[in-house]
C-alpha cells in the first residue's frame, strides 16, 4: 500500500473516531423532568398571605383533643363534596353531594355508613378554610357513629398553605387514607394535605412549584427571600412531624410558580408521599405487636414490599391497583382472623361486610409465605433481617 493511500485511510479512520465521539448520548440515558405550565398560578396554587415574623417559632399544631369544631351555617359554593359508604367508585360513583355544613346535613350525609363502618368523602376544589371545616365535621360525625374507616377521595391543584397544613395536621390525628385516582390532581398546596394522611394509594398527578407570597410588601428579591425563608422554615417543620421528607421543600424552592413540576412514581416514594405514611407506622407498630402478635407484622411488612413491586406501575388506575393488592393480600394470610380491622386493604373489608366474617386464608403452601423457602421468606432475607422490617411499610394503619 502506498504512503499516500495509507495516510488517507488512517486520516479517514481518525475522522470516524471524532464523529463518534461527538455523537450525543442515548435518550434514554437523559434525565426527564415532566412539567406543566400553569394558566394562573394564584387560582390554586401555593399561596402563603399569613403575616411571617422571620424569628418567630412556627407555631404548635392543634390536637384534634384540643379542638373545638365550629358549626356555624356553612355552604360549599365553589367546591364540590360528596359523600358516599362505597369505595367502588367505578360502578357506584362519588355518592350524595354535601353542600350544607350544618350539622344535621352532615349527620344525615353520614348515617347510611354506620352500618358497614367506612366512608369517602370525595372532594373537588382549593385548599382553603371551608375545606378545614368540611374535614372537621366530617371527622367529628363519623366519630360519633364509630366510622372508623375514611377515605378522602381528592382533586385539588391547591391553595392557601397555611390551610393546608392546619387540615393537614388534623387530618394526621384523624385515621385518614387519601386516594389521589386517576382523573385526579394534587398540586401544591395539596401535597402538603397528601402527606398527613395515615396510607396515600396514587394513581393520578402529583405536582409541586415554588410558593407564593400574595400578602408580601418586600420590595427586593433579598426582603422577599427572607419572607420565604420564614414560611419555608414552617412547611419543614410540618413536613418532618408529618413522615415526609423535608427535601421536597428546597425541591419546592426550585420550580417557578408558572410551571408544576410533576412527581414520578419513584419520586412519590423517595419523598414519602405514597404508600403508608412512615411517621404512623412507627406509632402503630407497637400496638399491632402487642395485640395482633410478631408474625402478623412480619407478613405485614412482607406484604407491603410485595404490594410495591407487582401492583404499582405507572398508567394503574386505582380500581386496578386495590383488586390486585386484594388478590395479593391472600398469600400472606389477609385478612387476619384475628385482627381483621388491622389487617391490609381493611376498609374494602368493611365495606364488604368482612371485617368481623374474614375470608378463610387460602391453604399454606409449603414453599409459601410460611415456609423456610417460600416467596415471603425469600424477601425478608432480600432485605436483610428482621431489623429490616422492622422498617417497612405497611399499607393500612390500624383504628
Amino acid at each position: 500500500m502506498s504512503m499516500h493511500l495509507r495516510l488517507t485511510v488512517s486520516c479517514m479512520a481518525l475522522a470516524l473516531v471524532m464523529a463518534a465521539c461527538r455523537q450525543p448520548p442515548p435518550a434514554e440515558e437523559a434525565l426527564l423532568v415532566e412539567t406543566e405550565e400553569v394558566a394562573s398560578a394564584d387560582e390554586g396554587g401555593a399561596v402563603s398571605i399569613a403575616p411571617v415574623e422571620p424569628d418567630a417559632e412556627p407555631p404548635e399544631p392543634v390536637s384534634p383533643d384540643e379542638r373545638q369544631t365550629d358549626w356555624s351555617p356553612l355552604r360549599l359554593d365553589e367546591q364540590v363534596a360528596a359523600i358516599s359508604c362505597e369505595l367502588d367508585y367505578v360502578e357506584q360513583g362519588d355518592g350524595e353531594p354535601l353542600l350544607e355544613l350544618e350539622r344535621e346535613a352532615v349527620i344525615a350525609a353520614l348515617a347510611p355508613c354506620e352500618e358497614r363502618g367506612v366512608t369517602r368523602l370525595r372532594y373537588k376544589g382549593r385548599i382553603t378554610a371551608e375545606f378545614t371545616a368540611l374535614m372537621e365535621r366530617v371527622t367529628e360525625v363519623a366519630d360519633e357513629l364509630g366510622i372508623g374507616k375514611r377515605v378522602l377521595d381528592i382533586d385539588s391543584a391547591g391553595g392557601q398553605v397555611e390551610d393546608a397544613m392546619a387540615v393537614g395536621d388534623f387530618i394526621a390525628e384523624s385515621r385518614w387514607t387519601i386516594w389521589v385516582r386517576e382523573g385526579s390532581v394534587c398540586h401544591s398546596a395539596c401535597v402538603f394535605v397528601l402527606g398527613a394522611g395515615d396510607t396515600r394509594l396514587i394513581t393520578g398527578r402529583v405536582g409541586i412549584h415554588r410558593i407564593i407570597r400574595m400578602s408580601s410588601t418586600a420590595t427586593t428579591r433579598a426582603e422577599l427571600n427572607t419572607e420565604l425563608r420564614a414560611v419555608y422554615d414552617r412547611v419543614q417543620a410540618y413536613l418532618e412531624r408529618n413522615g415526609v421528607a423535608v427535601a421536597i421543600a428546597d425541591l419546592m424552592m426550585a420550580v417557578p410558580n408558572r410551571n408544576l413540576r410533576l412527581l414520578t412514581v419513584d419520586e412519590l416514594q423517595l419523598y414519602g408521599l405514597d404508600g403508608v405514611n412512615p411517621a404512623q407506622d412507627d406509632l402503630d407498630r407497637l400496638r399491632l405487636m402487642r395485640k395482633c402478635g410478631q408474625d402478623f407484622v412480619r407478613r405485614r411488612d412482607s406484604f407491603a414490599r410485595a404490594f410495591d413491586a407487582r401492583c404499582k406501575a405507572p398508567d394503574t388506575e386505582l380500581e386496578a391497583l386495590s383488586s390486585c393488592g386484594l388478590d395479593l393480600r391472600r398469600n400472606y394470610g389477609f385478612p387476619d382472623e384475628t385482627c381483621p380491622a388491622e389487617s391490609p386493604l381493611s376498609e374494602f373489608d368493611s365495606a364488604a361486610d368482612l371485617v368481623f366474617s374474614p375470608l378463610a386464608p387460602p391453604p399454606r403452601d409449603p414453599a409459601g409465605p410460611e415456609g423456610t423457602s417460600g416467596s415471603v421468606e425469600a424477601e425478608d432475607e432480600g432485605d436483610g433481617s428482621a431489623e429490616a422490617d422492622a422498617g417497612s411499610q405497611s399499607m393500612n394503619p390500624p383504628d
